[in-house]
Parts: structure tokens; C-alpha cells; sequence
């Protein structure tokens, strides 16, 4: 896994570019990352995390943070795409104030993610449990 690099590089490499500001299409990905929240709380109440369910929660986690993360970027007119997008916005938590352990962690939840889509990595429920404790504290940061 690779450090994340600074916001900076990314824009310098064209992974990030500047466009102009479009509030609504923020405010569109906020509201469906608040949803999408509201929904795997609502699921969590309901059913009892297990080994079973790990690598869902751990997935639209990750999935709510950087649609989140994304809302910001593009409310301030960013854009990110391509080879490298996703760390560039891990990256972007530190031009918002995250801690560089949060930084990190998010980069590790990133990393973490897609060998659960690509690779078919598994991860047991200890994992999750951190996963969703960061979720929670970093959606009311984000928010």
C-alpha cells in the first residue's frame, strides 16, 4: 500500500483538476451519502454484526465516506479521476482538517475495500467494528 500523497501532487499530475464550483451536484452526492448512512444504521439496529456481514459494512462504509469526501471536493471545485482518484481524495481529508491518523486509516479503509472487490479479501467482524466507529465519527466531521 502506498503513503497518500499530498493534495498538491495529485493536482500537479492532472488526477485532480480545478473546475468551477457546482453546489447542487454536491448537495445531490451529500444527501444520497446521508441516505445511504441512514440505511446501514437502520440495518445495524436490526441485525447483529457478524463475520457474515463484515465485508458489506465495510464496503458501504468506505463507499459513504468518499461520497462524502467528493461533495466537499466538488463544492469547492474539484474534481478527481482516473488512476489514482480515490487516494487523491483520502488525500483531500487533510485540506479538511482530518488528522493525519484518520488520513491513514481512510487510505488502509481504501486500500482495504478493493481487495474486498477485487481480489476477494474477507476481513472478520474486530476490523469492522473499527471501520464503523470511523464512519460514524467521520460523517459528523463531514457533515
Amino acid at each position: 500500500m502506498r503513503p497518500v500523497r499530498s493534495f498538491a501532487g495529485y493536482l500537479n499530475e492532472g488526477i485532480v483538476k480545478k473546475q468551477s464550483p457546482d453546489p447542487s451536484r454536491a448537495r445531490s452526492l451529500m444527501k444520497e451519502a446521508e441516505d445511504s448512512y441512514k440505511v446501514l444504521m437502520e440495518i445495524l439496529e436490526r441485525i447483529e454484526l457478524s463475520d457474515e456481514n463484515t465485508n458489506y459494512m465495510i464496503k458501504n462504509s468506505y463507499d459513504i465516506i468518499m461520497e462524502m469526501v467528493r461533495a466537499k471536493m466538488i463544492s469547492k471545485g474539484f474534481n478527481s479521476s482516473g488512476k489514482g482518484a480515490h487516494e487523491a481524495e483520502v488525500s483531500y481529508l487533510r485540506e479538511i482538517g482530518f488528522k493525519e491518523t484518520d488520513v491513514q486509516f481512510a487510505n488502509q479503509l481504501r486500500y482495504f475495500r478493493n481487495g474486498i472487490l477485487y481480489y476477494g479479501k474477507t476481513f472478520e467482524k474486530e476490523y469492522a467494528e473499527k471501520v464503523l466507529k470511523f464512519l460514524k465519527k467521520t460523517y459528523s466531521m463531514l457533515k
